[in-house]
């Protein structure tokens, strides 16, 4: 009855930390789902069963805030509540995220191979591109403009996805939620072998610290990035749903091309931030 209700997006907004923990069954379900039907695509299946149970939520959230558009003309007002979606999609993603590093962690290794193969061979193919770029803590000149055009990649094709299949956006999210778990997993299994030489109160230390090191590392220009395709992701969900009411032809029109406009540029705004991290912030940190 609760995740019923969390269908719709009123409830959801009054309450969206419940969302996290909707993310978390959700992906703990999918992942079950993915190694029992498609064992061997489980890493691609994990994330689509996901999403299959998320469209629902994010359908009804998209349409409730293109609505917004037709009730004001105010676009800080349209900012402050769209700002309401933001959180029920964080809270989400990171739920996903959660479940997703503590069946990486936890899982044995085989199993883990398979439900996470086509994450674990992107995490690969990036920090081979990083290592090729960075020499100790210098970056090349060009690495900050690769990353941030890369990013912006995602941001286009989310933006694509969620005008073309209105909830298509919620994929591209829930893919990257999956890939930073591994990312974080990593970090975290190695922390845990580390730990496993020392003994009582030190290892219960090191097995904080590794669940804590590994979450900032990815975090300080993650959060960044993963909030401009979050906004991005709107901005394109309210043109489709306009697109599919019927919206675009009446006196709001305007309004609508506005405030996903707004909503664009407040995505770009995010992703410079998050490559400027990327590249000289996280690596002098860690």
């Amino acid at each position: 009855m609760v995740i019923e209700s969390l269908l719709y997006p009123t409830k959801a907004e009054r309450r969206p930390w419940k969302m996290f923990f909707v993310g978390i069954l959700y992906n703990t379900i999918a992942v079950f789902l993915a190694l029992w039907i498609f064992n061997k695509q489980a890493s691609f299946a994990a994330v689509f069963f996901t999403v299959l149970a998320a469209v629902p939520l994010i359908y009804n959230t998209l349409k409730f805030e293109e609505a917004k558009d037709l009730k004001t003309d105010s676009e800080k007002t349209l900012l402050h509540e769209h700002n309401r979606a933001i959180w029920i999609l964080s809270a989400f993603f990171l739920g996903v995220v959660v479940s997703s590093v503590a069946w990486y962690v936890f899982l044995p290794q085989e199993t883990v191979n398979s439900a996470f193969a086509e994450q674990i061979k992107t995490i690969s193919q990036i920090n081979n591109q990083v290592s090729s770029n960075v020499t100790g803590f210098a970056a090349s000149p060009d690495l900050l403009f690769r990353i941030f055009f890369n990013n912006l990649k995602v941001t286009i094709f989310t933006v694509l996805f969620a005008f073309i299949y209105c909830v298509g956006s919620v994929f591209i999210f829930t893919w990257n939620a999956t890939v930073i778990a591994v990312a974080i997993g990593n970090s975290i299994r190695g922390g845990l072998a580390e730990a496993a030489t020392s003994a009582g109160l030190a290892k219960a230390a090191e097995y904080f610290g590794a669940f804590s090191y590994g979450f900032l590392r990815y975090a300080i220009h993650g959060i960044p990035e993963i909030l401009a395709y979050f906004y991005a992701g709107i901005a394109g969900g309210i043109i489709s749903v306009a697109v599919i009411r019927n919206h675009f032809s009446g006196s709001h029109a305007s309004t609508i091309l506005l405030d996903a406009s707004e909503l664009l540029l407040i995505s770009l705004g995010f992703l410079v931030v998050g490559a400027v991290f990327e590249v000289y912030v996280t690596p002098a940190i860690f």
